[in-house]
């Protein structure tokens, strides 16, 4: 029944049927409540490592363009694409349990920030199949930095949430940055 009611709930929405989305967020989880009246929401909280190599011959991630000008900052306009590790602890031999796939860009001039946009695709465990869609603002030299998650799928469809991030440790030379991950979301 569940598998009908979202087909319908589909349907509506292509056609742009009678059924108006609405835009407030209590609003919001009425109309889902309604539309899926079986589901219930649930909330996940996930801990990991992010391990982003930029160099040599294990590198995960790599440049696909960067502005070549003296007049930008340092870093500005740098683009990568990565398909970086996430593992259950900061040391590169730790159990593997996705992979974070996706672009990061340098975009602020004023401090070495980047535009995040991935995917975390899990691979292993209650999650394995499933992704969270995270999208932010990370400016590398703070402390902690914050992004959304903006949906996800499998387990967590219709995800919304936040990613909180810091730098457990680093590598200038081999270009090798690990992150730790805190992500908390809502889904049904």
């Amino acid at each position: 029944m569940e598998k009908l009611t979202i087909f319908f709930m589909l349907y509506l929405i292509a056609i742009g049927g009678a059924m108006d989305t609405p835009k407030d967020p209590q609003s919001v989880q009425n109309w889902f409540a309604t539309i899926l009246p079986n589901s219930v929401e649930k909330v996940t909280k996930l801990h990991f490592f992010f391990h982003d190599i930029a160099t040599g011959k294990n590198a995960t991630a790599f440049n696909v363009a960067q502005i070549n000008s003296s007049l930008q900052p340092p870093y500005f306009g740098l683009v990568r694409v990565a398909d970086d590790a996430l593992r259950v602890a900061s040391t590169p031999e730790s159990k593997i349990i996705g992979r974070a796939q996706g672009i990061y860009a340098t975009a602020s001039l004023e401090e070495t920030a980047f535009l995040m946009t991935f995917n975390l695709v899990f691979t292993d465990g209650e999650y394995n199949g499933s992704t969270l869609s995270l999208h932010g603002y990370n400016p590398s030299a703070h402390k902690f930095r914050e992004m959304a998650i903006v949906g996800g799928s499998g387990v967590f469809r219709l995800a919304r949430g936040i990613a909180t991030a810091r730098t457990v440790w680093f590598n200038l030379t081999t270009l090798y940055f690990v992150m730790e991950y805190h992500v908390v979301v809502l889904h049904y």
